[in-house]
C-alpha cells in the first residue's frame, strides 16, 4: 500500500482530523446526491409529460413520444440502479509549480452541475482509470488515492492511500486519514448477493475490464481471483465505450445456474446498466427453462460434437424417397411415382442447401407436380383408349386424326392447369398424409422426442456418425427437457428452419406500406436532436418507430427482444464457469455472436462437468483458431490463506499441472474435519452460525453471513432431511436464507461465509471429476471450513487429520 503516517500521532488530534475529513466529504456526497435527484425527477417528469404539447400529426406525436419514453425510461432505470456507494472515491494529483493538482471523484455514473462542470467521474471514464491502477511503484501522476465509505448517504469511513506526501498541499496533508481499503472489503459479511467491488479493483482486473472490444479475450482465474466481477464490469465497460455498437445488438452473460444469475444480478444495474440478457445453458433456447441434469455418461454423449452429426442424420432420416415408389388412392385412380423420380425429387430439394422445413417445399411442390402429371396422363389414356379402337377399325375420320396428331405436339398440361391441378391434390388427407410421411414439417421438440424414443433408430444412425452407446439416450416421450437437451434443440432449430413463405408474403405487402412512414420516422429523429444525455438516434431507429405506429403491445427492451429471438446476434457475450461448457453449448452460445467478440471467464482446475474443457484450445480453436487471447488472474482475494493451503493439496492430486491462485488473506482459523454422523448436523450447523453473525438459528433471517452445506449425492437428501429449515437447491430464493443445503454443481461460482461440506469421499467417488467437485467446495468459503465424514478421511486431505 501506499505510504501511511506515522504511528506514534495524538489519538485526540487523529479523531479530530479524521471528523473533519469526512465533514468535508460529506458535503461533496451531500452535493452528488442532490444532483442525482435533481437528474431522477428530471427524467420523472419528462416521462411523465412526453414530448411538449402540439408536435403535428398523429404519427408524429407517436413518434416523439416513443423517443421521450425510451430516453426518459433509461436515464430512470440508470439513476434508479446506483443509488448504493454513489460516489466511491476520489484521486488527488500531484501539485505542481502552477499549483494543486486536478481532484476528482469517482462513482457509479457521471454526472455534471447545473453549470455542466464534472461533480462526479464514470468509473468506466479513462480519467478514473489511475484510481484502480495506480501502486506505490507506479503511481503515475497521483498524490493520493482515498476510498469513501458510505452508508446510504453518509459518510461514515475514509481510507487514504499516499503515493506521494509531497506532491499533496499543505491542507491536504493534514487530513491522511483511515486504512487501505480492500482487505476491509473482503472481511465483510457475506449478504447472498456478489460484492458490489467497483470501488476495490485491483490492477490485474482492470486489465480485463479496459481489454479491447474485438475477438475473445479468456480470462484464466482460479478460486476467489476476482475473475466474475471483472468479467461483470467488462460488461459495463464496454456498453460505456462501445455503446454505438452494443446498444442495438446488447450483452449476453452466460452462467452456470440461476442462482448465480441471481448472485450477480444486481452488479451490472449498481454499475449504471440496465439493459444486459442475463441465462443459464437451459435457458438459451427460447421458451425454455431447462434445469434437470443428466447422468455424467449421458452428459458426455449428449456433449460431445459428434451429437451435431447425429441430429443431422436424424434430420436426413426424416427426408425419404420409398424404395417401391409412391402410390396413392385419389378419386378412383392409382396416382403413382416411381422410385427413381422419387429419389430425383427429394435430391433436388436437398440440393438447394437450405434448411429442412424449407427445403419441404420445393419436395411437396415437385411431388405435387408428379402426381398431377400422373394422373392427367392417366385421365388421357382413359380418354384415348375408345378412339384407338375406332382408329383399328379404320373408322377414325382424317378431321379428328388430324386433331389427334396436333394435340401430341401440346403440353399436357398447360401453366394453370397444373397448378389447379396441385391445389387439388393438396386438398386431399391421402395425399398430405402421404406426402407429411415422406418428408414432414418438424419442430425441433418433435425431431428429439421422436429420435429418443426409437431404440432401433438410435442404433442405426448412432451407428453412422460413430456413437457407439447411443442406447443410453433412449427415453420415454414427455419426458422433461435437460440442460444438456438444450444444444442439441438450438441445433434441430438450425437445421430444421422454419417454413416463413406465408409471413414473408404478409411481410413484404407491410413494408410496401411501412416504407414512407419509416422515412417519416426519420426525418422527425433528425429533427427531434438530444435531450438529456442521449439523443433519439441513441434510443431507437426510424424502423422502431415505424413498427410501434402498428404495435400497441407493451415496450420491450433489447434485452428481453433478444432473449426471445432465437437467432438474435449479440455484439458481446460473457460466458462464466465455461469451463463447464460441452462442445455443443459452445456451439449454441457461438451462433448469439457471430463477431466472435466474447468474454470468457472460468478456471479449468474447476471443471466439474463430464463433459467440459480440458483446456480453454479444446472448445475455442474450433471457431477462433490461434485468434483467442488469454489472461491470467494469479491472486486469490477471497479465501483465506489456511483454506487453500488444504485445497491446493486437492488440486495437487487431481490437476497437478494447474497452479492454484495465491492467497493475499492469512485471517480466520484453519480448517477443521469432523467424524460426524449427518443427524447431529443441526448442532455444527447453529454453532457455524453463531460464530459468523452471533444471531439465531437455522430459521433467522439474518442481514448478512450466509452458511453453505455442500453435500455428496448420496448423502444429499439426508442432510436435507436432518436441515429440514434449511433452503435446498440451485434456486435464486436460497440465496436469502441463512443456510443453504446444495451439491457441489450447484455451488459453483458462489460464495459464502461459512461451508460445511459432507462427505467428501462420496463427492470424490460420485463422477470422473470428483476431485474438481471437492475443490470447487472447498473454495466456496471466505471464512470457516468444516469438512464432516463418517469414515476416514480421503488421502488427498491427510492434512486434516
Amino acid at each position: 500500500m501506499g505510504l501511511r503516517q506515522a504511528d506514534a500521532v495524538n489519538p485526540e488530534r487523529e479523531e479530530k482530523t479524521r471528523e473533519a475529513a469526512v465533514r468535508t466529504e460529506q458535503e461533496q456526497v451531500s452535493r452528488v446526491y442532490a444532483r442525482l435527484d435533481a437528474e431522477r425527477a428530471k427524467a420523472e417528469a419528462a416521462l411523465r409529460e412526453g414530448p411538449a404539447a402540439g408536435g403535428g400529426a398523429a404519427f408524429q406525436a407517436r413518434v416523439e413520444s416513443a423517443i421521450a419514453t425510451d430516453e426518459a425510461g433509461r436515464r430512470l432505470a440508470q439513476l434508479g440502479g446506483v443509488e448504493h456507494a454513489l460516489c466511491f472515491g476520489r484521486i488527488d494529483h500531484r501539485a505542481d509549480a502552477d499549483g494543486p493538482g486536478d481532484t476528482f471523484y469517482i462513482g457509479r455514473i457521471g454526472l455534471r452541475d447545473e453549470d455542466h462542470e464534472p461533480i462526479l467521474i464514470d468509473w468506466r471514464a479513462t480519467a478514473a482509470r489511475p484510481f484502480y491502477t495506480a501502486t506505490p511503484g507506479a503511481p503515475g501522476t497521483l498524490a493520493r488515492r482515498r476510498h469513501l465509505h458510505l452508508r446510504h448517504r453518509e459518510v461514515v469511513r475514509l481510507d487514504d492511500e499516499v503515493f506521494d506526501l509531497e506532491g499533496l498541499d499543505e491542507s491536504e496533508r493534514g487530513d491522511i486519514v483511515g486504512e487501505a481499503a480492500l482487505l476491509a472489503t473482503l472481511r465483510r459479511r457475506r449478504t447472498g448477493r456478489m460484492s458490489d467491488v467497483v470501488a476495490t479493483i485491483q490492477e490485474e482486473q482492470d486489465q480485463v475490464i479496459r481489454s479491447g472490444l474485438q475477438g475473445v479475450l479468456v480470462v484464466q482465474g482460479g478460486p476467489g481471483t476476482g475473475k466474475t466481477v471483472a468479467a461483470l464490469h467488462r460488461a459495463a465497460y464496454l456498453l460505456y465505450t462501445h455503446r454505438d455498437v452494443l446498444e442495438r445488438r446488447g450483452v449476453l452473460v452466460v452462467g452456470p445456474n440461476a442462482t448465480f444469475l441471481r448472485y450477480i444480478e444486481q452488479v451490472l444495474p449498481g454499475l449504471g446498466e440496465t439493459d444486459v440478457a442475463l441465462a443459464t445453458v437451459g435457458e438459451l433456447y427460447p421458451g425454455l427453462k431447462a434445469t434437470a441434469t443428466e447422468t455424467p455418461a449421458v452428459t458426455v454423449i449428449k456433449g460431445g460434437r459428434r451429437m451435431a452429426g447425429l441430429v443431422e442424420a436424424a434430420v436426413l432420416d426424416r427426408q425419404r424417397a420409398p424404395a417401391g415408389g409412391l402410390r396413392i388412392e385419389v378419386e378412383g385412380l392409382t396416382l403413382v411415382v416411381d422410385a427413381e423420380q422419387c429419389e430425383q425429387i427429394r435430391d433436388r430439394a436437398r440440393g438447394m442447401r437450405l434448411p429442412h422445413n424449407v427445403q419441404r417445399r420445393r419436395f411437396v411442390h415437385d411431388m405435387l407436380e408428379a402426381l398431377a402429371v400422373n394422373r392427367a396422363e392417366q385421365y388421357e389414356r382413359i380418354m384415348d383408349e375408345p378412339l384407338e379402337e375406332i382408329a383399328k377399325s379404320g373408322g377414325l375420320p382424317d378431321w379428328l386424326q388430324e386433331l389427334i396428331d396436333e394435340a401430341e405436339d401440346e403440353p399436357l398440361l398447360d401453366e394453370t392447369d397444373l397448378r389447379l391441378a396441385k391445389e387439388a391434390l393438396w386438398q386431399d388427407p391421402d395425399v398430405q398424409e402421404a406426402l407429411n410421411a415422406l418428408w414432414p414439417e418438424l419442430t425441433p421438440q418433435q425431431l428429439l422426442t421422436e429420435l429418443y424414443a426409437s431404440p432401433e433408430t438410435l442404433a442405426r444412425l448412432g451407428a453412422q456418425v460413430g456413437i457407439s452407446d447411443c442406447a443410453l439416450l433412449h427415453r420415454r416421450p414427455r419426458s422433461p427437457w435437460t440442460i444438456p437437451d438444450v444444444p442439441l434443440l438450438d441445433e434441430a432449430a438450425e437445421l430444421l428452419g422454419r417454413d416463413d413463405s406465408a409471413d414473408k408474403a404478409r411481410q413484404r405487402a407491410a413494408e410496401a406500406a411501412r416504407a414512407e412512414e419509416e422515412r417519416y420516422a426519420q426525418e422527425v429523429i433528425e429533427a427531434v436532436g438530444t435531450t438529456n444525455l442521449l439523443s433519439a438516434r441513441d434510443v431507437t431507429s426510424a424502423g422502431e418507430l415505424a413498427d410501434r405506429h402498428h404495435d400497441d403491445g407493451p415496450y420491450r427492451t433489447t434485452a428481453q427482444r433478444a432473449m426471445a429471438d432465437r437467432e438474435w446476434a449479440y455484439g458481446h457475450v460473457i460466458v462464466d464457469e465455461a469451463q463447464e461448457l460441452s462442445e455443443m453449448a459452445w456451439r449454441t452460445v457461438m451462433r448469439r455472436v457471430p463477431t466472435r467478440s466474447m468474454t470468457v471467464v472460468g478456471d479449468i482446475a474447476q471443471t466439474g462437468s463430464a463433459a467440459g474443457a480440458s483446456s480453454w484450445g479444446q472448445m475455442l480453436d474450433h471457431y477462433v483458431p490461434g485468434r483467442w487471447r488469454e489472461q491470467r488472474l494469479l491472486v486469490n482475494y477471497r479465501t483465506p490463506a489456511a483454506i487453500m493451503r488444504v485445497a491446493a493439496d486437492v488440486l495437487a492430486a487431481v490437476a497437478p499441472d494447474q497452479t492454484p491462485p495465491e492467497p493475499v488473506r492469512d485471517d480466520g482459523p484453519p480448517p477443521a474435519a469432523l467424524a460426524l454422523p449427518v443427524g447431529e448436523l443441526p448442532s455444527l450447523v447453529g454453532s457455524e452460525l453463531s460464530l459468523i453473525t452471533g444471531g439465531e438459528g437455522i430459521g433467522g433471517a439474518f442481514k448478512e453471513g450466509r452458511l453453505a452445506v455442500i453435500a455428496s449425492a448420496a448423502r444429499h437428501n439426508a442432510v436435507l432431511a436432518a436441515l429440514p429449515d434449511a433452503a435446498a437447491g440451485a434456486t435464486p430464493e436460497a440465496l436469502d436464507s441463512s443456510v443453504v443445503v446444495l451439491t457441489c454443481e450447484e455451488a459453483k461460482g458462489l460464495e459464502f461465509d461459512s461451508v460445511i461440506v459432507v462427505d467428501p469421499s462420496g463427492i470424490l467417488a460420485e463422477s470422473p471429476k470428483g476431485g474438481q467437485d471437492l475443490y470447487v467446495a472447498m473454495t466456496r468459503a471466505t471464512r470457516r471450513l468444516t469438512i464432516v465424514h463418517a469414515n476416514d478421511l480421503p488421502p488427498l486431505l491427510s492434512a486434516l487429520e
